[in-house]
Order: C-alpha cells, then structure tokens, then sequence
C-alpha cells in the first residue's frame, strides 16, 4: 500500500482515530482517500499499521495526552483543511453484553475516547466525519451517551445521519451490526443504499426491490480461492477441550442449542439459552459468517464446518482484508485486531458516499 505521487487536492485527507488495525482506513484508500495520521494506543496495532501504511504518519499513545495541534501537525495538515474524521471509539461501556452486565455507560471511564473524539473533531474542523460504534449506543439505556455525540456535533456545526446497518447488506460475508454516524459541515450526508439482500427475505411481503439485489455474500464464496488445509487439521487449528468434540455432530449454521431437549436431543447437555449465542457456533457455508470475535473463549465461534477454528487467511476473508495485509503480533494480539476491525469493504462504501456528496 505505498503511497501514490498524487497531490494533497487530488486525494482527499483523513485523520484516523482509535485506528486498529486500520480496517476503516483500508476502505476509504481503496476509495481515493489519503490516511495522512491515524493514532491507537495498542503497540501491535500501531506496528501492523505502520507495516501497512508506509505513507502515513502513525502516533501511538493515549489519546487524552495527546493534543490535537500534534496529531495535525504529523499528517500535515491545518485546522479547516482535513477533508474527513474518522474513527471507532473503544465500545464496550456500550456493548450488548456490558447492557446484561449493568453497564455504567457514559460513568465508564472508557467513554473519556467519545468526548476525545469531540475534541479532536472541533481543533481539526474537518468537512466531514464518520463514528463507528456497537449498535448498543443508541439503547435506550445510553441515550445519555448518544444524546451527548449529537449535541456536540450540532454545537460544532455539523448536521449528522446515523443508521444501525448489517455489514452483509453492502457484499460483505459478515452479520454484523454496528452504529454509523455520518456528519457533515456542508449538508447531510445520505448513507449508501444496499447492494445486497438477504435471501431468508424472499417470499416476504414488500421485498419487491431488495429481492432485485444480489444475496448475502457467503463465507464459501468468501472463502474461494484460498489454499485448502487438506489432510489433517494443523494442531493450532483442533477444537479440544471438554466441548470441543461436540462441534462434529452440530449442523452448519447451528450452535449448541442443537444439545438441548427443546430441539429433542435424546442426549441434551444445555439448557435453552444458557450460554452466548457464539458458543459452538459453526458457520453455515451457505451464509455469512456471524461476527468475528475479538476476544473469543476456547469454545466461542463462528467456527469453520469442517469442525475446526478458522484460519488467518479465511479470517482477514471476512472481515475483506486484502490476502496480502500483514498483522503484526502474537495469535491471541492478531485476533483481537481482527476481531475489532470495521470489516475494510465497508469503509469503501462509506468513503465512496462522501466522496460524491460533500467532497
């Protein structure tokens, strides 16, 4: 990904926060853009975007110590000249399971990054800008959180849109949901219609144009080309443990409900709805993928339907990294950037919206 001898004005610019490893980013390259400065805390997510993004200046360290003149100033930019802020603020105050786990929400000291991302957004002044986060923050139950981003980006001048979307509804081989704001400071910014539809929908009433739309992308098709395993599953790659033998008899697409007497095991070994979703999870080589996780257990999928934990190479598939994109780190650091990525496809349609509305 070198960087290519085109002019300031000919590439629009970015300021990248809470980076990753730069899935976001990925995507608005692929669309035209020039990631002049991202900034992460995490020393592995810095080196892999450093490996990857030669051209662009990487600061690592705690965004509350580091001021924005800095971040500025590296990417070479000025106040009023950036052309797009972007940026994922760590999420878990707002996330599915710290809403079963009594969340304090905004009382989370992890959600200074969202005031951060204020900050940052009225000393910089960019045209435009893109949050991601988990489709958590607009519960009911953060409204004082979400209440707090819209009113920041109205006192600063810009008039947002936000949608929860489905990743598989743009082409990309992944359920999963996550809450997109769009702001502007030259108008509103229209979210891009979607390129696919999911085929469990057909037959519904009122389907008539997704129905037009290609289906969800599948992990198969995603999957297609890479080199096969063949043979024995690689030792890194075996589910053990006390549950690991279980994942042979579940189904594709099945969990382990499958286990249970309301399915009519004649062996039931859970309760229904006794443990995560994602807990023996396999994919169904027919669908998209669940979401990759970050952090997952030894028993945590989506696993592959050959009863085995995905490779690297059908990992960075999902989440339409580039085969070649390299990350920097040990296997539990890789699959934690992985897992927190925003899917690199979705950025491309993002950045390509923007593009032709406001830049």
């Amino acid at each position: 990904m070198g960087r290519k001898n085109l002019g300031k004005k000919e590439r629009p610019t970015v300021i990248s926060l809470y980076s990753g490893a730069g899935g976001l980013d990925v995507g608005l390259e692929q669309a035209g853009f020039d990631v002049r400065v991202a900034l992460d805390f995490d020393h592995d997510s810095c080196e892999t975007l450093r490996t990857n993004f030669k051209h662009s200046a990487v600061i690592e360290g705690d965004v509350t110590k580091i001021t924005s003149q800095e971040i500025l100033k590296n990417g070479g930019l000025k106040k009023g000249e950036v052309d797009l802020l972007v940026g994922g603020p760590p999420c878990q105050p707002f996330s599915k399971s710290a809403f079963w786990n009594g969340s304090k929400g905004l009382k989370d000291p992890r959600a200074v990054t969202l005031h951060e991302y204020i900050r940052i957004l009225k000393d910089s002044k960019p045209k435009a800008f893109i949050l991601e986060n988990v489709f958590g923050l607009a519960y009911k139950n953060n409204q004082d959180a979400f209440t707090l981003l819209r009113e920041g980006f109205k006192q600063l001048g810009y008039e947002i849109n936000w949608q929860v979307i489905n990743t598989a509804s743009y082409g990309i081989p992944q359920i999963r949901q996550r809450l997109i704001i769009l702001g502007s400071r030259i108008g509103r910014i229209e979210f891009p219609l979607p390129t696919h539809h999911d085929p469990a929908e057909e037959g519904e009433k009122n389907t008539l144009f997704k129905n037009e739309l290609p289906c969800y992308v599948t992990a198969k098709e995603a999957f297609k080309g890479l080199k096969e395993e063949g043979g024995e599953v690689p030792t890194e790659l075996k589910v053990g443990g006390k549950w690991g033998h279980l994942l042979a008899e579940i189904p594709p697409g099945d969990n382990y409900l499958y286990y249970t007497e309301k399915r009519g095991h004649k062996n039931p070994l859970f309760g229904w709805r006794s443990r995560y979703w994602s807990f023996l999870l396999k994919l169904s080589p027919n669908k998209p993928s669940w979401t990759i996780q970050a952090q997952p257990g030894p028993y945590v999928g989506p696993f592959h339907w050959d009863n085995r934990r995905l490779t690297l190479g059908e990992r960075k598939r999902i989440q339409t990294f580039p085969d070649n994109y390299i990350f920097v780190g040990k296997k539990g650091s890789v699959q934690k950037q992985i897992g927190n990525a925003v899917p690199c496809l979705l950025g491309k349609v993002l950045g390509e919206a923007i593009k032709k509305q406001v830049l």
